[in-house]
């Protein structure tokens, strides 16, 4: 599900908690040692989404949000907001390359760059969530 959430819209921030749960709390997260990404940069996406990356001529970055249920990749076009929102059930990850990511839910994907050891370990605590998931 791709959604603007450059504004706040009570209505659709609840769609978004039903869909991957709420945020985690202040003290959830520092035991996760934190539940975000850096930036990562996006080398390639879907055509629905390319066609909105492609409006701007900044560079195409995205960082990761974990959920209890699942992920969020925020992006920015122009001066909006967006978010890929991608339920554990439905997240595919493929590493690509040594450094290359692709994120995949039903037909869109994404295709992610990383930087640092860090960002592999952000990768690995996704997939050890999805895998530990008891639904």
């Amino acid at each position: 599900m791709l959604k603007n959430v450059s504004y706040n819209n009570p209505k659709q921030e609840d769609e978004i908690n039903n869909f991957v749960g709420k945020p985690f709390s202040l003290i959830e997260r520092l035991k996760m040692k934190g539940i975000g990404s850096g930036k990562l940069l996006i080398v390639s996406a879907s055509k629905e989404i390319e066609n909105l990356l492609i409006l701007d001529q900044n560079i195409n970055q995205c960082n990761i949000e974990r959920r209890p249920k699942g992920i969020l990749i925020y992006f920015r076009v122009l001066l909006e907001t967006y978010a890929l929102i991608i339920p554990y059930y439905k997240l595919v990850i493929f590493k690509v390359d040594s450094d290359v990511y692709t994120i995949h839910i039903d037909h869109r994907k994404v295709k992610i760059k990383v930087k640092s050891n860090k960002d592999h370990e952000f990768f690995r605590n996704i997939l050890n969530e999805k895998a530990n998931l008891k639904i």
